[in-house]
């Protein structure tokens, strides 16, 4: 009788990546048992907000509101732009730094090479509490283009060979900030996940002649883990999601990298991202999570790479099998997470602020 019950897990091949992960049936939880105590706000001095600009390095760039026209500077020594709408700085304790000289050789040595790169905030508004699931979709489009901005300035950067775009949401993400950011790094060489995607994408552009993720999308689009649609992008929990209402967005008009997107694209980005983190928000009562855009910088593999957006919600601990073997198990099916953030997305559509 045990081996019969136990023989419902799954055990099931990322889409890409050569890892594994136990759909875990026996296991099963409902979104509602992830719902996370209550927080106590962090109390203190906030370097993010307004009238501390002086607390942060300069910005590198920043967007203000000229008699209702956006207009893009950047901070002198000295001098910090107020009244902004977003505002990009060097993060204070970077992992990676810019070089003393521009044109740097890096070192060959395949076991070190420096840390040369840029670290950096984008602080996403002037308000505390205005965080992709609460915001207005004209802020968040001012924060896509923000992003855009730093990705177009970054990879023109010789010695810059990936730029990573990512939000960790919540203490137990990794959050030491409450103020609503992002962060940007750039680094001199492809990290591994995003070299093996791309290894796994022509290997199937060799063999199919078709992108992997386009492939992906059409068998996705009317099938039982489809969260969210519109007229750019969609939304659905991966056949074998590592982690419980784990979802992607993938764009429809296939392009390896994001700076494409046109501004019609942008604010379908950002409805996009606003309703599901808002669905996301309201179903498991505001839970840390992680996302990260996966984008090449340049036009190597312009057939076979898709970029997209993973949004990973910290519900459960990996901790001595996953560790120790690198298999993943996960305690909501992607079938059933899509099921539930299907409806808490369909509700969050209806509250829509512009």
């Amino acid at each position: 009788m045990l081996a019969e019950k136990m023989a419902s897990n799954e055990v099931r091949k990322d889409y890409l990546l050569n890892r594994w992960v136990v759909i875990a049936k026996e296991r099963k939880k409902r979104p509602t048992d992830f719902v996370k105590r209550e927080i106590t706000p962090k109390i203190g001095v906030c370097h993010l907000c307004p009238g501390n600009e002086h607390m942060t390095p300069p910005a590198l760039l920043v967007y203000l509101s000229v008699n209702n026209v956006v207009r893009k500077d950047r901070d002198q020594e000295g001098f910090c732009h107020k009244n902004w709408l977003v505002r990009v700085v060097p993060n204070m304790y970077p992992a990676f730094s810019p070089p003393i000289k521009e044109n740097l050789t890096l070192n060959q040595s395949p076991v070190f090479v420096k840390a040369v790169g840029h670290h950096e905030v984008v602080v996403e508004s002037p308000r505390q509490d205005e965080h992709p699931g609460t915001t207005r979709i004209s802020q968040m489009v001012h924060v896509i283009n923000a992003y855009l901005d730093r990705l177009t300035a970054l990879s023109h950067k010789s010695y810059v060979q990936h730029v990573s775009i990512f939000r960790n949401h919540g203490d137990e993400a990794g959050a030491s900030l409450s103020h609503p950011h992002t962060q940007i790094v750039a680094t001199p060489f492809v990290p591994t996940l995003i070299g093996e995607e791309l290894e796994a994408s022509k290997d199937y552009w060799n063999k199919n002649h078709e992108c992997l993720l386009c492939d992906v999308m059409k068998k996705e689009k009317d099938g039982p883990r489809l969260i969210w649609e519109n007229s750019s992008f969609i939304v659905f929990a991966p056949w074998a999601s590592v982690n419980p209402l784990e979802f992607w967005v993938l764009p429809k008009k296939h392009n390896s990298n994001m700076l494409s997107m046109s501004d019609h694209e942008v604010k379908d980005l950002a409805k996009t991202i606003h309703v599901c983190l808002g669905g996301l928000r309201s179903l498991v009562n505001d839970p840390p999570y992680t996302f990260g855009f996966h984008t090449l910088l340049n036009e190597t593999a312009p057939n076979c790479y898709h970029w997209h957006l993973e949004v990973y919600p910290h519900l459960s601990v990996w901790a001595g099998f996953e560790k120790s073997t690198g298999i993943f198990i996960n305690t909501i099916s992607p079938e059933d997470a899509a099921k539930e953030l299907r409806s808490a997305v369909e509700a969050e559509t209806k509250t829509l602020v512009q």
